[in-house]
């Protein structure tokens, strides 16, 4: 009896041992499984850290002139920055923290395109700018030219209208009783002095009243006054007096014209030069020498 009994103990033990043994194994391989999970929850951890801290760099990259867009990047930035903080708690559930971050990524791809867009327009733009200024400029540079030409013409048109005298002879003279006028190179004699001269033909010159303006430069460099006691006018860029002025009607022919002028006084011996001008355009000079 007492042998069957122990016998019985032996197996109640065995078994208890073998199904304590059991026990534990399935505890160790809960706590690996546990600490396992564990492990890989901290890893997902660390490395979606990482991800964001890189997320948060290449936000920091992304450059743009476009204020209301910078102003959306900080604004995620700053999103950024929040899910850093959960993650780093650990109260938060990993997958929900995930899902924030890939929604993240993706948005910020979109502002990658966006400012990839706006710098290939901006080139773009900058070198149609560049085509247009080009463009501007060579309209400009050939407006001007057009100009310069213009006014090179317009110059030599008015050159070319401006009337022209040959065949200048002036003289003194003095009136005989008869009133025939008789050359003389006596200063005490001299009563008028004529410039005689031909204009010649020019087809371009705009017909009609002609201002003839003639100056008597005396020995001394003074010019003869005219006879009502003074006249000047603008003459090649400056003011000067005339000593006698006379209208013509010009008809764009040749046409022979004498220009008298009455002696104040009594002249000066020497040399005398004199000037004709066509309003302030001189046309002819000539000389002449009294005793």
């Amino acid at each position: 009896m007492n042998q069957r009994f122990l016998i019985v103990i032996i197996v109640l033990l065995s078994a208890l041992s073998a199904y304590l043994g059991w026990q534990v194994s399935q505890k160790k391989e809960t706590i690996i499984v546990q600490t396992e999970t564990i492990k890989e929850g901290v890893d997902e951890r660390e490395q979606l850290q990482l991800k964001l801290e890189q997320m948060m760099l290449g936000y920091d990259t992304l450059k743009t002139d476009n204020s209301m867009l910078m102003a959306e990047i900080d604004a995620q930035k700053m999103e950024i920055e929040d899910l850093l903080k959960k993650v780093k708690d650990k109260n938060w559930e990993i997958s929900k923290l995930k899902k924030e971050a890939a929604t993240l990524s993706e948005i910020m791809k979109g502002y990658v395109d966006t400012i990839d867009s706006l710098n290939t327009l901006n080139q773009e733009l900058i070198a149609e700018n560049a085509v247009m200024k080009q463009t501007v400029e060579t309209v400009t540079t050939e407006k001007e030219e057009l100009a310069r030409r213009s006014a090179t013409q317009e110059k030599i048109i008015a050159t070319g209208q401006i009337l022209q005298a040959v065949n200048v002879n002036t003289s003194a003279v003095t009136l005989r009783n008869s009133g025939k006028q008789v050359v003389t190179d006596r200063a005490s004699k001299a009563e008028m002095i004529k410039s005689c001269f031909t204009i010649i033909e020019n087809k371009i010159a705009k017909p009609g009243t002609k201002n003839l303006y003639l100056r008597i430069i005396d020995p001394n460099g003074k010019s003869l006054p005219a006879k009502e006691g003074s006249g000047s006018r603008n003459f090649e860029g400056e003011t000067a007096s005339y000593s006698i002025k006379r209208e013509i009607d010009y008809t764009n022919n040749e046409t022979d014209v004498c220009i008298f002028y009455t002696v104040q006084g009594e002249l000066s011996q020497g040399s005398y030069k004199v000037y004709l001008y066509e309003d302030g355009n001189r046309i002819a000079e000539s000389d002449f020498t009294l005793k």
